[in-house]
């Protein structure tokens, strides 16, 4: 269970063939689906971005695993909530800009409109007991979990374990943000869901990634791999390293750590198919947010001094802006507002979640030093 399969795969063109290759390595898709089956291909949606933005799962990623699921004899859905309102003509946006409905038709299959939700148990939950989910997925017999390796400026890496945060509807995202404010307390919860959804295999789209403050506004790298785990976490671990994140600055594996969950660690992991030494990229840009080393809940019981030097602020750059209201809406606390047309952030009330940051398409909100944004701003 904790072994990670890795191919090279250096374009988009080659990925029916590498993906293939990279099943076969782990006894084939016949493992992981059977006749007559309904899978959801649950891919990273994040946002109405182009696929060469590297914000999202590549279209390429998702035919290809939808034309292997039907040639098991099983049908697939394409699925995922963005971090958006939760309706029907925000969706087929983000479908049509993503490159969604490319790839259904490509590998004739569905995208998920079906707008409906469900309320689940989940008693072994460490720290969720219930969840509100998407439909699509409650009804579905398995998940396929088709993720991004991307930074995120709040949870430093966001993978295949984060990924499964998209099965919470629309704006029921902010409520977690809002109530969980510190990142590993955010993690237990991400792997709590994780552990519920249970995805059946999660396949990495690393051969473009994203580093920088993402997960929306980061700048793609070429990487060139893919990846593939029957364990979403392990997938994490593997994904850490190629970025060269320090796991005890990853809180998505302290946090699995401290609730006993395998693997947390590489040398708890099996990588098959390339050297563990040779995984790093050289010269990852990590995020902006990592250089502080606290976390919003320690920063909270600090003086309040020490809290503004050592945090890290989200702006609003003015001359980017184009008052959309997006950073708005996804504002768990609700501290940001307009005035005369101008939106701005109350610096005070703001629990550097950044959900304004990752939602904004504009690249408008910068994260900066709060100190610099105090001597900046007077």
């Amino acid at each position: 269970m904790n072994r990670v399969y890795v191919i090279k795969c250096s374009d988009y063109s080659q990925v029916d063939e590498k993906l293939e290759k990279l099943l076969l390595m782990m006894g084939g898709m016949n493992r992981f689906v059977k006749a007559g089956e309904r899978i959801v291909l649950k891919a990273n949606l994040l946002a109405p971005a182009k696929p060469e933005k590297a914000v999202t799962t590549h279209p390429a990623i998702v035919s290809a695993a939808a034309k292997m699921v039907k040639k098991e004899g099983a049908s697939s859905v394409i699925a995922d909530s963005p971090g958006y309102p939760h309706n029907k003509k925000l969706l087929e946006r983000v479908y049509k800009t993503c490159g969604m409905y490319e790839a259904a038709k490509e590998s004739g299959i569905e995208v998920n409109l079906d707008m409906t939700l469900q309320t689940v148990d989940f008693p072994e939950g460490k720290l969720i007991k219930h969840f509100k989910i998407i439909n699509p997925v409650v009804q579905a017999d398995g998940v396929f979990n088709l993720c991004k390796l991307k930074t995120h400026s709040f949870m430093i890496m966001t993978g295949a374990v984060k990924n499964i945060f998209g099965v919470i509807p629309g704006l029921v995202k902010t409520g977690f943000h809002a109530k969980l404010q510190d990142k590993n307390i955010f993690a237990r919860m991400c792997l709590d869901l994780s552990e519920y959804v249970s995805p059946r295999i999660s396949i990495m789209d690393a051969v473009v990634g994203m580093e920088g403050n993402g997960p929306q506004n980061g700048i793609p790298r070429n990487i060139g791999l893919l990846l593939a785990s029957r364990n979403s976490l392990a997938l994490d671990v593997v994904a850490g390293e190629i970025m060269g994140l320090d796991r005890k600055k990853n809180p998505l594996l302290l946090e699995a750590e401290k609730c006993g969950l395998l693997p947390n660690r590489l040398e708890q992991v099996e990588v098959i198919g390339a050297d563990k030494a040779e995984l790093r990229v050289p010269d990852f840009k990590l995020p902006s947010t990592l250089s502080t080393g606290f976390s919003s809940f320690s920063l909270a019981v600090m003086i309040p001094m020490f809290k503004d030097l050592m945090s890290v602020q989200p702006k609003i750059i003015k001359d980017k802006c184009v008052a959309c209201g997006v950073c708005q809406e996804a504002c768990p606390v609700k501290v940001i507002s307009v005035n005369n047309g101008l939106f701005q952030i109350d610096r005070k009330k703001c629990i550097r979640c950044y959900c304004c940051q990752e939602m904004c398409q504009h690249d408008a909100i910068e994260l900066c030093s709060s100190f610099l944004y105090r001597l900046f701003n007077r």
